[in-house]
């Protein structure tokens, strides 16, 4: 009887007491509900709290970048100028996000993607749109430029009607002036800068920076299409400075004085060619950049960074028009011995 008491006892197996493992619960929906529990019983959405945290501020710097204030070593400008590099928060902190296996991060981090995706997804495509009647370049050559020849040929070889540089060097000028005359018959020099065309270049005039030394001029070039006045810049340097924060003051006095000049520009159709020490999203180039187009923005293919040239990481050398001057493509042009890669765009005269 023992022998079949026992017997009797046995349950029927996945019961109860048979020692197996309890059924699973339910998932949830997606099965998210229940994903990866851990030790303490914290569900998928009550873990990566942080990492949500972290996302949803990086998509409020996207959204609100303009808000954040240059009081403080103008770290809105900062921040501007390096907007892009922000979607790079999204796969940093997606990995923890996965490694916890939180729901919640997971959910967030679309806030910034989206955000990103506005802003920037745009200069992804290649938005070029055919040839246009002319090409113009805009370099920094860089006053320690390392090759000159090498540069001189990359321009040349370019193909462009217009040419644009800065940072002329004494020691490097002559050396352009003489490497550039076979293709460009008509240049014209006004302090550390000079423009170089195949079309004839009326008189130049300096446009007053703020500086105290010439680094802009204005010159009429006469297309076979009709004249346009083009504007060639090199605005101050920026510089971060543990004690005085991204110092742009200097920078954005002659921001202010450029624009001035160009609003007042009698000639419809203007082209800036230049290094501007800025971005299309910093603010303090508002007075320039609200009045004008990017060639990049309207018919480049990426980001079209130009700065530094080993890593280029910010667009900071610009080809901006107005008054029916149609980009139809931009791009930059393969590194030589300066520490900027030349920029490069085609334009339609409308």
């Amino acid at each position: 009887m023992a022998q079949a008491d026992r017997t009797e006892r046995i349950a029927a197996p996945g019961g109860a007491d048979d020692g197996s493992a309890p059924a699973a619960r339910r998932a949830g929906f997606l099965g998210l509900r229940h994903w990866g529990r851990d030790a303490r019983g914290s569900s998928t959405w009550r873990r990566g709290l942080v990492i949500a945290l972290l996302a949803v501020l990086t998509a409020g710097l996207l959204a609100f970048h303009a808000e954040v204030p240059n009081s403080v070593g103008n770290l809105g400008s900062l921040l501007e100028t390096m907007l892009p590099w922000l979607g790079l928060a999204v796969p940093v902190l997606l990995v923890p996000a996965l490694l916890r296996r939180s729901a919640t991060a997971l959910l967030a981090l679309l806030l910034p993607v989206v955000l990103w995706a506005n802003l920037f997804g745009g200069l992804l495509s290649d938005k070029s749109g055919g040839k246009g009647d002319w090409a113009v370049v805009s370099h920094n050559v860089a006053a320690a430029n390392t090759d000159v020849p090498g540069t001189i040929r990359t321009l040349v070889d370019s193909g462009a009607q217009i040419v644009a540089l800065q940072e002329l060097a004494g020691k490097h000028l002559r050396a352009y002036e003489s490497g550039l005359a076979g293709a460009y018959p008509y240049h014209t020099v006004e302090g550390t800068v000079g423009l170089w065309s195949k079309y004839p270049i009326g008189e130049a005039s300096p446009v007053d920076l703020k500086m105290g030394w010439t680094r802009a001029f204005r010159a009429e070039v006469t297309t076979p299409q009709g004249p346009l006045a083009v504007y060639v810049a090199h605005l101050p340097s920026v510089r971060l400075k543990a004690e005085g924060g991204f110092t742009v003051n200097q920078r954005d006095v002659s921001a202010q004085a450029l624009g001035d000049a160009i609003e007042g520009e009698s000639l419809k159709k203007v082209l800036l060619l230049g290094d501007l020490n800025g971005t299309m999203n910093d603010r303090s180039l508002a007075p320039i950049t609200s009045q004008m187009r990017s060639a990049q923005g309207a018919a480049g293919d990426g980001f079209g960074f130009s700065w530094p040239a080993a890593f280029p990481m910010a667009r900071i050398d610009q080809i901006m028009s107005k008054g029916g001057l149609a980009p139809v493509d931009s791009r930059t042009l393969p590194r030589d011995g300066s520490d900027h890669l030349p920029v490069t765009a085609g334009f339609r005269y409308n």
